[in-house]
C-alpha cells in the first residue's frame, strides 16, 4: 500500500513539473512584454503551487486570510520566515507572488530553472556591491505592481527558531513606500504526528542538504502546516529600515514562538 502511495505521489509530482515546465515556456515565448510576462509566470506558479499542495498531501490551514485582501488594495513586501521549499508552494497557493531568492539558486541546473520560469527576482548574497542596484530593481517590481516576497534569514533553516534579520533588504520597502505584511509558516505534523526534533529534517530544507534525497522521502506522506496571515506594518515617511526589520521580526518571533 505503500509503494502505491509513493509511486502515485510521484506521478503526481512528474505530471505538474511537467505541466509548469511547458506552460511557463509557451509564456516565456509568447509574451514580449517583461511586466506582462512575469504577470502571467506567476500566475502560472500559484496555480501550480495548488496542485502541489495535493501532491505533496499538505492540509494547509491559513489564519487571518482576510488579511491578504490588503495586497489586492496595494503593493506590499512580504515578510516570511524560511525552512524550505515547501514555504513557496504554501505561499504561491494562497496568493500570486514574486520572490526574491539567491543567484546560487538560479545557477542551480534543475531548481533555478524553475525559479526562472517563476518569475523570480535575483540577489547575490556575496557581493555587497550590487545591492543597491537590486534594492532599486526589487522596488521597481513593487511599483509596477508586483507583490514581491523576502526571505530575510537570508537561507532556509531548521526550523526550530527564526534567526536575525538581513536587514539590508528592508530598504526595498523604504525605496518603494510600500507596507510590509509579515506572515508566519509553521509546519505542524506528518504522518498525523506533531513534528519534533526527530521528524523537522523530513520538512526543513536547509545547508548542505541534496534536493532529490530530500524530496523523495516526502512522497507518500501527509503533512500539516499552518499559515498565520498578521498585520500589516503601515508605511510612513518616518520608516527606516533597522525599524521595519525590527518591527517585522518582533511580530514573526512572537507568532512563531507562541506554538511551543
Amino acid at each position: 500500500m505503500q509503494i502505491f502511495k509513493i509511486s502515485f505521489a510521484f506521478v503526481h509530482h512528474l505530471y505538474l513539473l511537467i505541466l509548469f515546465f511547458i506552460k511557463a515556456f509557451l509564456i516565456k515565448i509568447s509574451t514580449p512584454n517583461e511586466d506582462r510576462r512575469r504577470y502571467k509566470l506567476v500566475l502560472n506558479t500559484s496555480f501550480i503551487a495548488r496542485g502541489f499542495i495535493k501532491a505533496f498531501g499538505i492540509s494547509l490551514k491559513v489564519n487571518n486570510p482576510e488579511r491578504l485582501h490588503v495586497l489586492q488594495e496595494r503593493n506590499h513586501l512580504i515578510i516570511a520566515n524560511h525552512v524550505s521549499y515547501l514555504d513557496i508552494i504554501v505561499l504561491s497557493s494562497i496568493y500570486p507572488l514574486v520572490y526574491i531568492t539567491s543567484v546560487e539558486m538560479g545557477e542551480n541546473p534543475f531548481l533555478g530553472d524553475i525559479t526562472k520560469l517563476g518569475g523570480c527576482l535575483f540577489t547575490n548574497r556575496k557581493k555587497v556591491t550590487t545591492l543597491p542596484k537590486e534594492i532599486e530593481n526589487f522596488a521597481d517590481a513593487l511599483k509596477r505592481g508586483f507583490n514581491v516576497v523576502l526571505f530575510p534569514e537570508g537561507t532556509s533553516t531548521n526550523g526550530e527558531t527564526i534567526r536575525e534579520f538581513r536587514k539590508s533588504l528592508f530598504q526595498i520597502a523604504v525605496h518603494a513606500k510600500v507596507p510590509v505584511l509579515p506572515i508566519c509558516i509553521r509546519y505542524t505534523a506528518i504522518d498525523g504526528k506533531r513534528i519534533d526534533a526527530s521528524t523537522r529534517d523530513l520538512v526543513c530544507w536547509y545547508g548542505d542538504m541534496s534536493f532529490a534525497p530530500h524530496f523523495s522521502k516526502l512522497l507518500g506522506r501527509t503533512i500539516s502546516a499552518e499559515v498565520n496571515v498578521l498585520e500589516p506594518i503601515s508605511w510612513s515617511d518616518t520608516n527606516t529600515r533597522q525599524q521595519l526589520s525590527d518591527e517585522t521580526y518582533r511580530a514573526l518571533f512572537t507568532c512563531f514562538h507562541s506554538y511551543d
